[in-house]
């Protein structure tokens, strides 16, 4: 065995051991403890978070912060919504069985509250920089809140790692694939062409980034969802037998008794928590950005990016697989997706997913290099931000050409990595999420009572 034979070996080795039951349980756990300390939060107000995502009110105006609770969010959906959501679910149900899917939802619903504790905490620990830019995330928390600096150094050096390898090689070894296999496109030149368009959007900076990603994510997402939605009402008669494969996957007596259950659930959490990032850390270093008044109000806006990634979009996708093809699977990732879509909807459906495919990997690459960014920020200081910009966007180019085995699996590493001292964090930090959650929510509850009043005065 060669050294890169032995590296692999060895990537694998400890993909499987940080991805393995005791991170996968502190996940679900931490969403499952969170849920509980702030009373169920997500149920209560997901309707009023919503709300706050795509009607801003007139309390972010003049607040502190670089970009809008619409933009923030739409960043970290950028990076969030990606080649996980066509070929990641597809793999889950693969692997798992279609009720893989339910183990999604599940993860997601108390993913939620992860996300909010994030968010939270980014917002009331960040910083501003000499330029009057916002930082923040998990490194300024745990360095700011829970005292311990070395757990924000570990969490940034991962997170600056990682960037380069799930938000940017794999992300454009995706496309290029895609663009080979569907028009015959060289992987030069797709290369070159995503290299040029994530230059321009990333030298930009957070603002930049901000504009594209809010007017490029609805349209992407309502692109893909759109095209679920007609094979959905094209074939009501499926829905529900498809929905009563993944109930039943999820909780059959064979699955219990034969001990398939742990790995229905493994791959159900594990590619939830890849689509969502919840409890990752990434997604708050986007949050940090926002102009807001309350951290609460922001973090409100962050966790309905769980529910749009995961229940909305996900679902989107392993339902049209199991629709197509219940239980019998003669293919993976995202070809899995592309025949569902192909069977029902033709090469039209072709064109969905593999438009999908490049839309989601584009995306993910430009919110990827702004966490990258900023986790290299703290490590090292601004001026070798330049340098890092420029290294990310050729690492694009680099992606789109190379052979990315051990890249993703030092990807899949340093992800899983991140998520430990952050959870470590949110579990500490619990009881500040929990006070300013009570704040805000006596102001929320006042801006709302002035509303009916302000109502009932114009009647």
């Amino acid at each position: 065995m060669g050294k890169v034979g032995a590296i692999h070996s060895f990537l694998d080795a400890a993909s499987a051991f940080v991805w393995g039951p005791v991170l996968l349980i502190l996940l679900v756990g931490t969403g499952v403890y969170l849920t509980l300390r702030l009373g169920f939060l997500q149920f209560k107000t997901l309707p009023y978070a919503l709300k706050l995502a795509f009607k801003p009110g007139k309390q972010q105006k003049d607040e502190k912060g670089d970009i809008s609770h619409y933009q923030a969010l739409t960043t970290a959906l950028a990076a969030t919504i990606g080649t996980g959501n066509i070929a990641g679910v597809a793999t889950a149900v693969v692997l798992g069985g279609p009720g893989a899917v339910f183990w999604m939802w599940i993860t997601a619903v108390f993913g939620m509250a992860t996300k909010y504790a994030e968010a939270i905490l980014a917002v009331k620990y960040r910083v501003t920089d000499k330029n009057g830019k916002m930082s923040g995330g998990p490194m300024y928390y745990l360095e700011r809140g829970l005292k311990q600096k070395w757990l924000g150094v570990l969490f940034a050096l991962f997170g600056a790692c990682a960037a380069f390898g799930i938000g940017n090689m794999v992300q454009s070894n995706t496309v290029s694939d895609v663009m080979d296999s569907t028009f015959s496109i060289n992987p030069w030149i797709t290369g070159i062409l995503l290299t040029i368009f994530a230059a321009l959007v990333i030298i930009g900076g957070i603002q930049g980034i901000g504009r594209v990603t809010a007017f490029f994510v609805p349209i992407m997402a309502v692109f893909y969802v759109v095209g679920a939605l007609i094979i959905i009402i094209l074939n009501l008669d499926l829905v529900g037998p498809a929905f009563g494969t993944i109930f039943s996957d999820a909780f059959s007596a064979n699955a219990v008794g034969g001990g398939i259950l742990g790995t229905v659930i493994r791959y159900g959490v594990a590619r939830g928590v890849f689509s969502n990032e919840a409890g990752l850390g990434s997604a708050p270093i986007a949050a940090a950005a926002a102009r807001t008044d309350y951290p609460g109000r922001q973090a409100l806006v962050s966790m309905t990016q769980v529910f749009i990634d995961t229940i909305l979009v996900c679902t989107m996708t392993g339902l049209t697989i199991v629709m197509a093809f219940g239980t019998d699977y003669n293919s993976d990732g995202a070809d899995l997706t592309t025949s569902a879509f192909q069977l029902f909807l033709g090469d039209m459906g072709m064109y969905i997913v593999t438009f999908g495919v490049i839309f989601f990997a584009f995306s993910t690459i430009v919110g990827w290099s702004y966490y990258g960014e900023k986790c290299f920020g703290y490590l090292t200081g601004d001026r070798a931000l330049p340098v890092y910009k420029i290294v990310f966007v050729l690492f694009v180019l680099v992606g789109a050409v190379a052979q990315l085995d051990t890249v993703w699996l030092f990807a899949d590493v340093m992800n899983g990595l991140m998520a430990f001292p952050n959870l470590i964090g949110l579990l500490l930090l619990s009881g500040v999420v929990a006070a300013e959650t009570n704040r805000f929510l006596k102001v929320a509850k006042q801006e709302k009572e002035e509303e009916k009043r302000e109502r009932a005065n114009a009647q």
